[in-house]
């Protein structure tokens, strides 16, 4: 079945939009379950290994070519599995040993942010101007809010957690901004999981040089419950569903999942492991959310009053 035949109404779009938040914003709290019972490499490299030989497996049905051919092409694995899949992961995963699920959603809220400035730094069609100067600065207060390095102090747990979210989301942002001038005509699920592959390698690698050993593992349902649902679901399924809606409205409205995610991150902290998120946190993200606004003004003031604001134009 192909994704992109389903989703092609306003309703469907509005409703795979929602899904995926939903998939992605529960990741965060389902990372923070598990991570009782994983090592933090091994948890997300394990992860990363089943999805992509799945993503891989879908590639292989529905696109015809899976092999990679041209020097660009595995150039661009080799982006996507370093930057976007095990250094984003591997610091996602042991920055939620300090920070709640929800907090480290937010900080990840930062990436499309990250993402324009980065863009207009490297990219020779992208400026940067004063207005957008603000938008990163307002995104990188908002960091500093929750991290709150004057309340917490600076050897505390929370601002190294906060630390190494901001880094994540660095490294996710610079791999997307990389990728860009990589994009060709191979399908961009065998991309995605020869990435997801290659990234769950290079997190085993980073999860021995650590003495993270497979014996640490606890098996249980909750252990069981959170590989399957971040591997299946939070994975394979909410990629699938990405690469369709990418298609369908484009990057600059696409972002807007990450502003979802904190708010589903949220809830799921306090519905599932009691966690309240804090005032900064809320204040924070506010700021981070205005200075996208800021950096993306031209494109959402471009679907302002269309008749269907999800659709690309």
């Amino acid at each position: 079945m192909n994704l992109r035949n389903v989703i092609s109404t306003p309703e469907s779009i509005v409703a795979a939009f929602v899904l995926l938040a939903t998939l992605w914003g529960s990741s965060f709290v389902a990372i923070e379950a598990g991570l009782h019972y994983f090592p933090p490499l091994l948890f997300a490299g394990v992860r990363y290994a089943i999805a992509g030989t799945i993503v891989l497996g879908f590639a292989a049905v529905t696109s015809g070519r899976t092999l990679p051919r041209r020097r660009d092409e595995w150039l661009g694995i080799a982006v996507a599995g370093a930057f976007v899949i095990a250094a984003y992961h591997g610091l996602l995963y042991v920055a939620e040993l300090h920070v709640t699920g929800a907090v480290a959603a937010v900080i990840v809220s930062l990436s499309p942010v990250l993402t324009a400035t980065f863009a207009a730094l490297v990219l020779p069609n992208e400026r940067l101007g004063p207005v957008e100067i603000g938008g990163f600065a307002l995104g990188i207060l908002g960091v500093v809010v929750i991290a709150d390095p004057l309340g917490a102090g600076t050897g505390s747990a929370t601002l190294f957690g906060v630390g190494l979210a901001f880094a994540g989301a660095v490294s996710f942002s610079l791999g997307a901004v990389l990728l860009r001038p990589l994009r060709t005509d191979f399908p961009i699920a065998a991309l995605q999981g020869w990435a997801m592959v290659a990234g769950a390698g290079a997190l085993f690698v980073g999860a021995a040089a650590l003495g993270e050993s497979p014996a640490a593992i606890v098996w249980n349902v909750t252990s069981v419950a959170s590989l399957s649902y971040l591997t299946l679901l939070s994975g394979v399924v909410a990629f699938l569903i990405y690469f369709a809606l990418l298609d369908e409205v484009g990057p600059t409205q696409l972002h807007l999942v990450g502003y979802a995610e904190p708010v589903v991150a949220a809830v799921g902290s306090w519905a599932l492991l009691g966690s309240l998120i804090e005032a900064e946190a809320l204040v924070g993200f506010v700021a981070i959310l205005a200075g996208f606004a800021m950096l993306e003004r031209h494109e959402i003031a471009a679907y302002v009053g269309v008749e269907n604001p999800f659709r690309a134009h």
